[in-house]
């Protein structure tokens, strides 16, 4: 298996049965897809699932770990880049108490400054 490989294909049809499976073990279901592809209008060609935004996913999987497994405190996720400066993953944290999320974010926003992103 070929983990550089990005496991969201553009065409939902190309994703690896084995990444699927590992998307819907990480998310805990398959509730992922939604999130990862939304259906547009191609006309003649009829509906199709297309890959949404990195942000969009970004977004559904902080809504998922606040009101699904009922963390209280999730700031917005580190991008975590590799030596050409690209983004390979995002590092999440969440925490039910309120002193490790003024930790987190803290940490967090000294490395957002350091880098130069929000």
């Amino acid at each position: 298996m070929d983990i550089n490989r990005n496991v969201l294909w553009t065409d939902h049809e190309k994703v690896d049965p084995a990444q699927r499976d590992r998307m819907d073990s990480f998310w805990g279901d398959r509730s992922w897809h939604k999130a990862a592809y939304e259906v547009s209008q191609l006309g003649l060609l009829g509906d199709r699932p297309e890959k949404t935004s990195n942000e969009a996913i970004i977004k559904a999987f902080r809504h998922r770990l606040t009101h699904v497994a009922g963390f209280e405190y999730v700031p917005d996720p580190m991008p975590m880049r590799n030596s050409q400066n690209a983004v390979v993953y995002f590092l999440f944290f969440a925490s039910q108490k309120p002193v490790a999320d003024t930790i987190v974010s803290a940490i967090f926003k000294k490395y957002r400054k350091r880098l130069g992103t929000r």
